[in-house]
């Protein structure tokens, strides 16, 4: 490709390839780009896991890209330096999920790292949202983030939210943040046997 002289600085890394194939390419605004698929593809190479999944499902969220495309272009560059961490994200139990806060991203990853059931994320449950939810066992888990839930109306709201998911038929489960931080044995703890009761009837 043509060196135009672009030089990586402070919040800016360029990234250079000898050849780029015409499905990796795209244009925004005139201006010539790679697709959403090679950028995710490109971006594995610096993210760590936490953020390469949150890439992946905002590109999803936004109808950017989907996986099809992103393992064909996997595919079009095997030896790629982020290609086996993407492939490892996109095949985690129940695949990449969409976390809003730092809270929620804690929260998955100790679940993934108990060896519990795979979530849904943040989908609406009787019209309000739902962090994690399990529709077999009809449980949600929220996540009670130190910014949003220390004033009354973030108070007020989410008893709201937990009456209409509990008239729904979920049982509901929330954790702070210092449980997740202090006690994750406990969290996790709490969430298997409420999995195992609601799964038994």
């Amino acid at each position: 490709m043509v060196d135009r002289g672009c030089r990586s600085r402070t919040g800016l890394r360029v990234h250079r390839v000898e050849t780029l194939a015409a499905p990796d390419r795209a244009h925004k605004r005139g201006i010539p780009v790679t697709s959403p698929a090679r950028t995710i593809v490109d971006f594995a190479a610096t993210a760590d896991s936490g953020e390469l999944e949150h890439a992946i499902t905002e590109a999803y969220a936004n109808n950017l890209t989907d996986e099809r495309q992103i393992l064909a272009a996997i595919e079009r560059v095997p030896n790629h330096a982020g290609a086996a961490l993407l492939r490892a994200t996109l095949r985690q139990p129940g695949g990449p999920q969409r976390t809003r806060s730092d809270g929620e991203r804690a929260m998955l990853r100790l679940i993934r790292a108990a060896g519990l059931p795979a979530p849904r994320t943040n989908i609406v449950i009787a019209g309000f949202n739902a962090d994690f939810v399990w529709p077999e066992e009809r449980l949600i888990v929220e996540v009670d983030g130190y910014p949003f839930h220390g004033h009354r109306a973030a108070f007020e709201r989410d008893h709201r939210r937990d009456i209409v998911h509990k008239n729904a038929g979920y049982e509901v489960l929330r954790f702070t943040m210092r449980q997740l931080e202090e006690e994750p044995l406990y969290v996790a703890a709490v969430i298997a046997r409420a999995l195992d009761r609601r799964a038994r009837g």
